[in-house]
């Protein structure tokens, strides 16, 4: 075997290893996320579960791009799973600005009792639910909430995919 040989077999496991890693890590943060919320009884609010969309994009979407028998395809579809995780960590970073008070946050995050509207039976029947503020971190660790998380997470996910679909072409 020669080293061009050995490169381009390395070149081939590299770009599926890397879509697998990305799936797998995005649906531990997933389990995290649900962990916080089920286990620990932390109440997402609307922008913590706005953040979970580009997790669950990921996981499917990293399985297939790992199971694409073709360079190019698989090249394409980690730029794809960059995109989708760099908006993820856009969603961290939007949100931890919010709970830092850099910027205000939509309405729907405001916190407090939702009302049903006057005219609305059904759901003055179903009770009101409330809505957790998004300006509040539920969670710090070392002065990081969970969006400052996301953004690190979602973050080094989106350079991983770049960097390995970046390096795939460049050897192609």
């Amino acid at each position: 075997m020669t080293a061009s040989d050995f490169a381009t077999r390395l070149r081939a496991q590299l770009l599926p290893a890397a879509a697998f890693a990305i799936a797998a890590v995005a649906a531990l943060t997933l389990a995290g996320a649900w962990f916080f919320e089920l286990v620990l009884k932390l109440e997402p609010c609307p922008l913590c579960l706005d953040q979970r969309i580009p997790y669950y994009i990921a996981v499917p979407l990293g399985i297939l791009v790992g199971l694409l028998g073709n360079e190019r395809l698989a090249r394409i579809g980690l730029v794809l799973l960059g995109v989708v995780l760099l908006i993820g960590a856009g969603y961290g970073v939007y949100h931890a600005g919010i709970e830092w008070g850099f910027w205000e946050g939509p309405a729907a995050c405001a916190g407090g009792a939702a009302t049903a509207p006057a005219g609305d039976i059904l759901s003055s029947l179903k009770g009101t639910q409330r809505v957790v503020s998004c300006s509040e971190a539920a969670w710090r660790f070392l002065g990081l909430s969970l969006a400052g998380y996301n953004v690190l997470i979602a973050g080094g996910l989106a350079i991983l995919a770049f960097r390995t679909a970046l390096a795939g072409s460049r050897n192609a």
